[in-house]
This record gives structure tokens, C-alpha cells and sequence, in this order.
């Protein structure tokens, strides 16, 4: 038979490296959505990234904060704020390319010709290191 305090002891072991697990990949894809918004070309690539990795950052985030919390009201709230999110950031990516849209703003696409060059600028660059 398990030792009840043997039990307890593991099951707090897995909630808590459950909780830094959540907490990693929600730092991991925000930082991903950092980047992607500081290197990407447009509008719409920009909204694209920031909708995708960031409700997915926030949502392990809000989720590891939800398993520290435990059976609490706080948790109750950080879930509902947790779908509140996943409902509210593509909902706001799609306006933002939308108003884009509509505004005339074009996309920035590569032209065949740059895009050969980038391709003998990364062979030859790996040739050189």
C-alpha cells in the first residue's frame, strides 16, 4: 500500500515542475512573438505571429499561474481570463489585418529575383565560415 505522505510529497513534485513547464513555454512563445514582431517584414506578418505564439505564451502562462494557485477562486478567474484571451487575441490580429486590407496596405512579398539572391547571400556566407 502507497504511503498517503508519500503520495502527497509526489503529487506536489509533479504539480510543481507541471507549473515550470507551463511557466517555460509560456516565457519560450512570448519571446518567440517578441521576435517574430520585431523581424518580420508587415502588417500582416506581424499580426499573424503575434496572434499565434503570443495566445499561446499568455495561455501556458495563465495556465501555470492557474495550477499555483490551486482549487482557489483566483484560479477560477486566471482560467476564465485564460479564455478570454484565446477568444479576444486572434479576434484582434484579424481586425488589425483587416483595417490593413482596407487601407491599402500591401503585403511585402518577395520578388523572385531578391529571393535567388538571398540564397546565394546563405550559401555563400556558409561557405565562408
Amino acid at each position: 500500500m502507497i504511503e498517503p505522505i508519500a503520495l502527497q510529497s509526489t503529487l506536489e513534485t509533479v504539480r510543481f515542475w507541471a507549473i515550470v513547464l507551463c511557466l517555460g513555454l509560456g516565457v519560450f512563445f512570448t519571446l518567440v512573438s517578441t521576435v517574430g514582431v520585431l523581424r518580420l517584414p508587415d502588417i500582416y506578418a506581424r499580426a499573424h505571429t503575434a496572434s499565434q505564439t503570443d495566445t499561446l505564451g499568455a495561455g501556458f502562462a495563465l495556465a501555470g499561474v492557474a495550477l499555483a494557485f490551486g482549487w482557489q477562486h483566483a484560479a477560477v478567474y486566471t482560467v476564465l481570463l485564460l479564455f478570454f484571451v484565446f477568444i479576444t487575441n486572434p479576434t484582434a490580429a484579424h481586425a488589425i489585418a483587416r483595417s490593413a486590407a482596407e487601407s491599402d496596405v500591401e503585403p511585402v512579398l518577395a520578388e523572385e529575383g531578391e529571393a535567388d539572391d538571398a540564397e546565394v547571400a546563405a550559401e555563400t556566407e556558409g561557405e565562408t565560415r
